[in-house]
């Protein structure tokens, strides 16, 4: 949420898919002006006012869309960790195309129609993230080893485009990577923690994703993996 127009409320940037604002109706690009009866101007004021009713209350709160007020009722749920609501997001969903994005090493397909058929193994990353670090292999190794049946590993950073040249030059890295220069593709799928993987299949649906790193969880990469490839190619 944001308050880019002074005195015209809080502008909402993105909803949660299953949230209790998904559930009411409230949509990207309404602007919230009361919440509860309560004016609210920024951000803060809705987090504030919501806060003091308990998980399971109604409140209403006023929107404009297209020019016009309206109410919703929104019943309040437990706040998710943010990696779920990442999950919750994204999961079973067509992945968000990425836009703006520069190739910075490897060939960075332009869309992600064009890898339709492929699977694809989306990954958020920064040079200074040591999860990230230990990953990159890993994913190098995947792509090496399930390449040539049709898995794609995508690397994706918001840093500067000679910086993430050099590292990935540095690590040796195997796969196509390019840098988000206006972090438009990071927010689109909601990104909040590094490195964040997104497994997308064949139709370019989002089947999973991880967030973080854990080595008990290689495995049961490696086996989703391959049951996609596995799975029929969309038809044409």
């Amino acid at each position: 949420m944001d308050a880019d127009e002074p005195g015209q409320g809080v502008r909402v940037g993105h909803v949660i898919r299953g949230s209790p604002a998904d559930k009411a109706g409230i949509r990207e690009g309404d602007r919230i002006v009361r919440v509860a009866s309560e004016r609210v101007l920024r951000g803060q004021d809705v987090i504030r006012t919501v806060a003091t009713y308990p998980v399971g209350a109604a409140v209403d709160v006023a929107y404009v869309r297209a020019g016009k007020e309206q109410s919703a009722h929104v019943t309040l749920a437990a706040m998710p960790p943010s990696d779920e609501m990442v999950r919750m997001d994204l999961v079973g969903t067509f992945a968000p195309t990425w836009k703006d994005v520069e190739s910075v090493s490897g060939t960075f397909p332009p869309s992600l129609a064009t890898l339709r058929g492929h699977v694809v193994l989306l990954d958020f990353w920064a040079t200074w993230c040591g999860p990230c670090r230990v990953v990159i292999p890993k994913l190098g190794a995947l792509q090496a080893r399930y390449g040539a049946q049709g898995l794609d590993v995508l690397g994706v950073s918001t840093e500067d485009a000679q910086d993430v040249a050099l590292f990935t030059q540095r690590m040796d890295v195997r796969y196509a990577v390019a840098i988000d220069k206006h972090a438009q593709t990071t927010r689109s799928y909601g990104i909040v923690s590094l490195p964040t993987l997104v497994v997308i299949d064949k139709r370019g649906v989002v089947r999973d994703v991880a967030v973080g790193y854990d080595s008990s969880e290689d495995a049961r990469l490696e086996s989703s993996v391959r049951a996609l490839l596995a799975e029929r190619p969309p038809a044409e």
